[in-house]
């Protein structure tokens, strides 16, 4: 029965990981300390095997449909491997509640800044600095949703490769794939369209997990019983994950993405009081 309960919810957590960029261990984390009542760092552990499933499943077929910019994945990569070593080595020299506190705030900010972004709708950036210019940070995809072909250019290289080091930080200290974080600097920093945010950031989290999930594996952490289930499951739900996205407009990815991070920011402030 507890095999078949965490299948299902890690279904659920795939199919939101694949639709909002954040990897499936958004919801894996709380579910398997509050429900089942699993070490932290025992599902954590999990959480971001997890995320390499996720991200390897809805990755795969945003790359095939031109989506997701692997150039600009590869580019942020560098930074976000070195920062998940970093988190993952101070999850397991330390504990927990004040993690989960600051990385409430930091959604809940990261909502705020959202909010009050204009809707830029269907337009995408055409400008860029010298280095992004340089390490040709630009592409185009097809939108299904309104029939056209986007165009857009990525901006503010150096500082997003800074910002991506903090988002593999915090990914790899609480194993939840942080696309809220690497959306949201695509989106705001690098200028990049939504569904181009959201497919680039399930290219850049398995790779990111990946780097988390060594330190977690040399330290013993990872259990077969909890791991299996979690994998298979995340990786049917990001299937469906990714057949819904592509039918959406960008303002309503935009609009869902909104909601996610206020549920998410809202919980982690509550477990980081220790409400939850």
């Amino acid at each position: 029965m507890t095999t078949i309960l965490i299948f299902v919810i890690s279904i659920a957590a795939g199919m939101l990981g694949a639709m909002t960029g954040q990897g499936g261990g958004v919801l894996l984390v709380p579910f398997l300390t509050l429900i089942m009542r699993v070490d932290v760092k025992t599902a954590i552990a999990a959480s971001i095997v997890s995320v390499i499933a996720t991200s390897s499943g809805s990755a795969s077929a945003y790359v095939r449909d031109r989506l997701s910019n692997v150039k600009i994945g590869m580019y942020l990569e560098m930074f976000t491997i070195i920062g998940a070593l970093v988190g993952a080595a101070i999850t397991l020299r330390s504990g927990g509640h004040f993690i989960y506190m600051i990385f409430g705030l930091v959604l809940l900010a990261s909502f705020v800044a959202l909010w009050f972004k204009p809707d830029m709708g269907e337009t995408a950036n055409l400008k860029q600095d010298r280095l992004s210019a340089f390490l040709e940070l630009h592409g185009e995809y097809y939108d299904q949703a309104t029939g056209k072909t986007v165009a857009y250019k990525g901006t503010r290289a150096a500082f997003g490769g800074t910002l991506m080091f903090g988002a593999g930080l915090i990914a790899g200290m609480l194993g939840i794939g942080a696309g809220a974080l690497k959306v949201l600097i695509h989106d705001l920093v690098m200028e990049l369209p939504p569904k181009v945010s959201t497919t680039t950031s399930n290219f850049i989290i398995g790779v990111t997990a990946l780097a988390g999930t060594s330190a977690y594996l040399a330290a013993g952490l990872i259990k077969p019983s909890i791991a299996v289930p979690v994998i298979v499951g995340v990786t049917i739900g990001s299937r469906f994950g990714t057949r819904v996205l592509v039918r959406l407009t960008n303002a309503a990815v935009r609009k869902f993405f909104m909601v996610v991070l206020f549920i998410l920011g809202s919980e982690m402030v509550l477990r980081g009081l220790g409400v939850l």
